[in-house]
């Protein structure tokens, strides 16, 4: 069974890991349908039916972003704000079409993994910044997974460093 790979990046032609991870995506188009929401919705204006539907056909979905301000891009705020509604999502009508569907997240991140620690300049964890996506993706009863993170891409943008990236996350899509 594929796995549905929901990309929020809003430049994405500019991205360096983000790209890259994409263009590995496709390499394998058995296993990974990749949906670029930018790209789907350039103006912002979400199809909530069609996207509960595409929700509906997969086991396992991948959130795929840039963490930057200490959040997802601001589409992907309004994706979950939109899409998981009341009577669908959750709630005594709801069928809890999620229930049971492994969901992650893939992270780039400009700064390094030492910076997101009590003793580092930013003081919290990825795992407590990201609380809010678990804490609702687990409210629809989704089988909410460990994120995989990529870490300081700002200071280490080289080719190779951004290559390194690749076998990491596919190796993460592979055992969620």
């Amino acid at each position: 069974m594929q796995t549905l790979i929901i990309v929020t990046h809003p430049d994405i032609d500019s991205s360096l890991v983000n790209k890259r991870w994409i263009e590995a995506l496709r390499k394998f188009p058995d296993q990974y349908v990749v949906h670029q929401l930018h790209q789907t919705y350039p103006d912002g204006k979400i199809d909530v039916k069609a996207e509960q539907k595409l929700m509906e056909k997969y086991d396992k979905i991948v959130f795929q972003f840039p963490y930057y301000w200490f959040n997802s891009p601001w589409l992907l705020k309004k994706w979950f704000d939109e899409v998981l509604t009341h009577g669908w999502a959750y709630g005594s009508k709801s069928g809890y079409p999620l229930s049971g569907k492994k969901i992650a997240l893939a992270i780039s991140l400009g700064v390094g993994e030492d910076e997101l620690r009590p003793s580092g300049i930013y003081k919290y964890p990825l795992k407590e910044l990201t609380r809010p996506f678990e804490l609702s993706l687990e409210y629809v009863k989704a089988d909410y997974r460990p994120f995989f993170a990529y870490y300081g891409i700002e200071y280490h943008s080289t080719p190779a460093y951004i290559e390194k990236s690749v076998p990491l996350y596919l190796e993460f899509l592979k055992a969620l």
